[in-house]
């Protein structure tokens, strides 16, 4: 029992220490192992300490590199949202523009078909502005077979 408490607590300590005075032979090898027990024992604290620090930083690091990709995600997303909005203003523009551009058609349709409506009975004279121009009135042709539908006619008589 008291040899697994000594195992445990000072077996590494006592080992490494009895070795480092058998090495080294000192004048006063109870002093000089006192005081290599005590630097050990500093040096253990201090590691200790080191691994800590070092497993936060390691937790820290991990803590950045989340917070890092959850902003690169936010810009991300941030971007594809401005270019929504774009994309959104952009088919709206074009959408009053067509509309816009519609519109100046049916106005210029209506005011053809005002022009048309108004010069329809007007004989050449009254729609010319230039003298001695002749007043005559309007006629309407009538559809008269072409050329073309006469030849066919023949050819099929033949």
């Amino acid at each position: 029992m008291e040899s697994r408490y000594l195992q445990k607590y000072f077996g590494t300590c006592l080992t490494k220490g009895l070795a480092e005075v058998a090495r080294i032979r000192p004048v006063d090898p109870i002093e000089y192992l006192a005081l290599w027990i005590y630097k050990y024992k500093e040096n253990v604290t201090m590691e200790e300490l080191r691994q800590k620090e070092m497993a936060e930083l390691e937790r820290e690091r991990e803590l950045a590199l989340i917070q890092q990709e959850m902003m690169e995600r936010l810009k991300a997303e941030e971007l594809m949202f401005q270019q929504q909005q774009l994309a959104l203003q952009l088919e709206l523009e074009m959408q009053e523009k067509e509309r816009q551009r519609i519109e100046e058609l049916q106005k210029a349709q209506e005011q053809l078909e005002e022009d048309a409506a108004a010069d329809s009975g007007k004989t050449l004279a009254e729609i010319s502005d230039r003298y001695g121009a002749p007043n005559l009135s309007r006629v309407e042709e009538l559809d008269e077979p072409m050329l073309s539908d006469v030849a066919l006619n023949i050819d099929q008589d033949l």
